[in-house]
């Protein structure tokens, strides 16, 4: 019989618990709230503020719900592996942590782009032109990379304080971006007017592709759940930090959007470094022009927060999987000195950077953005379809029941049945239909076809690539039986 390499049993009980609520709440923060985000929606136009309102009532409450439920219920290692895996089996389960980490590999590469333009503006009205250059794109994105991975592989007291400086970093230039914003309509004028009908959503095929990014700009609250045996009484943080997150995220997003277009015209944003070109311009108008590179400071240590986030986190799910012995066993194995799972994260990295590179071959630079983003989403979105069918799933279990008890710890979605099919049922629509319209090609995509076809063929890659390692799991699993 043949004798494989296998990970400690007690790998997971050597995972420390360094994480309080504030910690979490930052965490959030930086791994959610994304200034490209409302760049994006201020180049889509005044129609993105009523998107921001539909998503936040029809994807992020349910979604916040959903998650405060399962992440108390299950207060595991894993996160959405382990739910999908709870309500529907190991194979689900891989599935649906696969699409989770694979993802990052296409998601890590456009954060990094946009995070490299935005840092660009440091050097001040300048950072304009550089903010469009390949080869300063590409450079600042590979350090910001292994920064993120070092710090984490060294271990998460350390990197928690990355993630941190990402959440303050992430949100004060947002802050910064709505005064300017207010003060110059109510003091000067607004170039943008707003009106009822103008914001309301705008049916374009040149834009629709957007749609499914305002809700990928809302997710994310799930991401801590992976990290839950690192949590400080994670049945009591997780909730209180996803509902704190999530008020502040929809505040800041439908504000900067508003502050954004009072800045700048929807034509003149470039998706991703708009809210500095927007800020740039409102700090000079008022005579105060540091503000701009302040802004810019601070996005670039929040940028590599929300690097160094998504990379801890994500890196949880291979790290648990390979426990299980469906990825392959080095993938759960504990760094003897740091205590992180160190191989799962410099794989992560490892792929990103390659991606990274791949994905500017023959595209624009804003074309190449736009691939990484859409691949990105769907990947993403499929462990969101488990999630939103597993609460469902799920809602008859006798631990569920027992929820109800006075000392129980554990968040259930109001509303009992009727409320679970709603959060569960809105949801699951929610992102299905980001999907689809993640395949409509954007009006900047410079050869529709070509779009498709990488999009089609990266994605699917993906996945294959994943079944591909799940059989060869299962198979190791029925030999060691």
């Amino acid at each position: 019989m043949t004798i494989v390499a296998r990970p400690a049993p007690d790998s997971k009980s050597q995972l420390r618990k360094t994480m309080g609520f504030w910690d979490v709440l930052l965490f959030n923060i930086a791994t959610v709230v994304g200034p490209r985000w409302i760049a994006a929606a201020g180049h889509n136009g005044t129609s993105s503020i009523s998107l921001w309102i539909l998503a936040a009532v029809f994807f992020f409450v349910p979604g916040a719900l959903v998650i405060n439920e399962l992440s108390s219920r299950f207060p595991e290692e894993g996160g959405l592996y382990v739910w999908a895996k709870e309500a529907f089996g190991p194979f689900h389960g891989f599935i649906a942590g696969w699409t989770y980490w694979i993802y990052t590999v296409f998601y890590f590469p456009g954060l990094l782009l946009a995070s490299a333009s935005m840092s660009a503006y440091i050097v001040g009205p300048h950072g304009a032109t550089l903010s469009q250059n390949r080869s300063f794109q590409i450079e600042v994105s590979l350090a910001l990379l292994i920064v993120a991975v070092s710090l984490n592989i060294i271990g998460l007291n350390i990197g928690k304080w990355l993630q941190n400086a990402g959440g303050v970093g992430t949100f004060l230039p947002l802050a910064i971006l709505v005064a300017l914003g207010a003060i110059i309509a109510l003091h000067h004028k607004s170039v943008t007017q707003f009106t009822t009908h103008n914001m309301l959503p705008a049916w374009n095929w040149d834009t629709v592709n957007f749609w499914s990014q305002i809700a990928f700009a809302f997710a994310g609250l799930e991401l801590v759940s992976a990290m839950s045996e690192e949590v400080r009484d994670p049945r009591r943080t997780l909730p209180r930090a996803v509902y704190a997150a999530g008020a502040l995220t929809a505040f800041i997003y439908i504000a900067g959007t508003f502050a954004i277009l009072a800045l700048v015209p929807a034509a003149d944003l470039d998706p991703q470094s708009g809210v500095f070109h927007a800020i740039t311009i409102g700090s000079v108008a008022l005579k105060i022009g540091f503000l701009g590179i302040l802004a810019a400071l601070l996005v670039t240590v929040g940028n590599a927060g929300g690097v160094g986030s998504t990379v801890a986190g994500i890196a949880r799910v291979p790290f648990v999987v390979g426990i299980d012995r469906y990825l392959p066993a080095a993938f759960g194995k504990i760094h003897p000195r740091w205590k992180t799972p160190w191989v799962s994260i410099l794989v992560q990295g490892s792929v990103s950077g390659a991606i990274l590179l791949i994905s500017q071959l023959n595209d624009t630079t804003r074309g190449a953005y736009q691939f990484l983003i859409d691949a990105a989403i769907i990947l993403y979105f499929i462990p969101f379809l488990y999630m939103f069918a597993a609460i469902i799933k799920l809602r008859h279990r006798p631990d569920r029941e027992e929820a109800r008890a006075p000392n129980s710890h554990i968040i259930l979605v109001p509303g009992g049945q009727p409320g679970v099919w709603i959060s569960g049922g809105l949801g699951f629509l929610v992102i299905l239909i980001g999907i689809l319209v993640s395949l409509i090609p954007p009006g900047e995509s410079a050869s529709k076809l070509g779009f498709e076809l990488k999009l089609l063929i990266g994605t699917l890659a993906s996945i294959l690539l994943g079944l591909i390692l799940y059989w060869r799991g299962a198979r190791t699993r029925a030999t060691q039986s």
